[in-house]
């Protein structure tokens, strides 16, 4: 049977304001719904614990009308794009009941071959009505270990162009036979696959319901006027920018040298282009960016600067043009090596908002730690000699806002969630020794910057092991603004001894690797930052009593014993002569 995607009557002529909200919330819980079977059937820890992924539903028009409750960025938008290419190899009228699409092609999808796009259409009296979409982080698909070492992407695992993962119902066992011959962890990869399939069945049943609930012929009505709204709303934040150019430039670790992402952003009453001229060319190693994915994150930023509440669909995506150079860092051009593309692409946000807080003054975050650290770790199980192999997710801080501290280990631009240790270990061989967050690397200001967090892992087994550390900001620390200072740095080190990112690092048993993400930037001038604060941040473990008299010039006192250091308020002073002179001094 094939599909027909004719014109069928709207619901109504209108859609009341009253009935619109009813619908709209339905259909935000029919994706939720989706991401729950996601989540719950998954056999990674990657889509299981660290949700990363993003699940959306389609118009007929393969128009993305709204997204689940979680997900990150980078996923989100680029999926978006993505449904366009599958349908565009796969048309309509091809398709039929139980047909699923799947590619993993970074041009076309998120930017990296583990990222699978999976999308199946909606069928209601042999005709679809609309499409269900996810796309997942995939616990490995083969090649070198996950890392940025990679020169081309033929070396970064296995491609899958577009094509089906079930056929009229039936699986495709070739393709299938082909993954599980290629990746490491076949159940774990295949399972996944098999879990994307599913959530979108769980989804297409949910809006099926909702459609005989409420009595809708199609859903394109009510995906006009929710994607009409969402269009208008940014358009009329985009309006309440001044017109004009504003540009900003942040810096990269790179691979074997510094990366610069500048970026123009030229505003035009509702319209805005965002433009990447003077950025870094594309590398010769594994942290180059697609243009789908600069545009997912180019597009995110925007809409959470100036309209955070406005619904994430094609309609927020409309006033907002994004452009690269081809060839460069954030377009590169196929076969570069992506694997580590978010490296790179994570610092899209932070280098628009270093732009528009020309535009709005006092509203931005300032810099952050950006990119989530990501870390693979491979060795042998001591108990049955079974190999392991564990992605865990970190993050550090958020940049200070202009009335409120950044937010400490916390993911921004992407959201993934970390593992809890006692996940970790018993799904590895390693030990997480150390989990706390680190003294003096949120950035100093008015407003302090979040904190990064020091972790330790080591391995109780006997034989060698290795972990691939995609990491950033350990050479170029997160902006303050408006005076703020910069935030810590990230290290990563064994025994004292600092390591490489970005690539396998082989280590002996009886080692400790040291992961410590950066901390974000402070805002404001820090010697006016409330005596009162300062002295809580000490207190907490924040701030070091140093570091308050040389970055706040505030002098606190420990009233106990040096041997009995106990963090209680009582126990702690301000020297208040000292503290006032320290600041009348940075005054003159």
């Amino acid at each position: 049977m094939t599909a027909e995607t004719t014109d069928v009557a709207p619901v109504a002529k209108t859609l009341d304001p009253v009935t619109l909200e009813v619908l709209w919330n339905r259909l935000l819980s029919v994706a939720n719904e989706q991401q729950a079977a996601l989540m719950r059937t998954a056999f990674s820890t990657v889509v299981r614990e660290s949700q990363d992924l993003a699940c959306g539903v389609f118009d007929t028009r393969a128009q993305m009308m709204a997204q689940s409750l979680t997900g990150t960025p980078g996923h989100i938008n680029p999926m978006a794009t993505g449904v366009r290419h599958l349908l565009a190899a796969y048309p309509p009228e091809t398709l039929g009941p139980g047909d699923v699409l799947i590619t993993n092609d970074p041009w076309m999808t998120s930017g990296q071959l583990n990222d699978f796009t999976v999308v199946t259409p909606v069928f209601r009296e042999g005709r679809i009505v609309g499409y269900f979409g996810n796309l997942c982080h995939a616990a490995d698909i083969g090649g070198q270990v996950f890392s940025g070492e990679a020169h081309e992407i033929y070396e970064e695992g296995l491609r899958v162009p577009v094509t089906k993962l079930f056929d009229r119902g039936e699986p495709n066992h070739e393709l299938l036979k082909i993954i599980r011959a290629n990746v490491r962890l076949p159940d774990e990869t295949v399972g996944d696959l098999y879990a994307q399939a599913s959530c979108n069945d769980v989804g297409g049943r949910a809006l099926l319901t909702m459609m005989d609930e409420f009595g809708l012929e199609s859903v394109d009505p009510l995906s006009d006027e929710i994607i009409a709204r969402s269009e208008r709303a940014l358009r009329e934040a985009i309006r309440t920018l001044p017109d004009g150019v504003y540009q900003h430039e942040v810096w990269s670790d790179g691979f074997e040298e510094p990366i610069k992402i500048a970026v123009t952003l030229t505003v035009r009453d509702d319209e805005i282009d965002i433009d990447f001229e003077g950025s870094s060319p594309q590398s010769g190693r594994g942290i180059n960016v697609v243009l789908n994915y600069t545009h997912g994150y180019a597009s995110f930023a925007l809409k959470a600067a100036v309209a955070p509440d406005v619904p994430h669909n094609e309609g927020a995506f409309r006033p907002v043009h994004v452009t690269a150079p081809l060839g460069s860092i954030l377009n590169c051009v196929d076969p570069a090596a992506v694997a580590a593309r978010h490296l790179v692409g994570h610092f899209v946000p932070s280098a628009i908002f270093g732009a528009l807080a020309q535009a709005l003054p006092d509203k931005l975050l300032a810099g952050g730690a950006d990119p989530i650290w990501l870390s693979v770790w491979r060795g042998e199980h001591p108990e049955n000699d079974e190999p392991f192999m564990t992605a865990i997710f970190q993050v550090g801080g958020t940049g200070a806002r202009a009335a409120k501290d950044g937010l400490s280990t916390t993911g921004f631009p992407s959201g993934v969630a970390g593992l809890p240790a006692e996940v970790i270990e018993h799904l590895s061989a390693l030990v997480q020794a150390k989990r706390e967050l680190r003294t003096d690397s949120g950035g100093a200001g008015a407003t302090r910057g979040g904190l990064g967090q020091a972790t330790e892992f080591w391995y109780r087994g006997d034989g060698p092991w290795s972990v691939s550390a995609m990491i950033d900001r350990t050479r170029f620390a997160a902006q303050g603004f408006a005076g703020g200072g910069p935030g810590g740095i990230g290290e990563f080190a064994t025994d004292g001894q600092p390591l490489k990112p970005k690539t396998v690092i082989s280590l002996q048993p009886g080692q400790t690797v040291l992961l410590a993400p950066p901390g974000g930037g402070g805002y404001g001038d820090p010697f006016t930052r409330p005596v009162d604060s300062v002295l809580a941040d000490v207190v907490a473990g924040y701030v070091s009593m140093e570091g308050a008299a040389r970055d706040y010039g505030v002098v606190v006192q420990y009233l106990g014993t040096p041997e009995q250091l106990v963090r209680l308020p009582e126990r702690y002073g301000v020297d208040e002569e000292e503290t006032e002179r320290l600041r009348a001094r940075e005054r003159l």
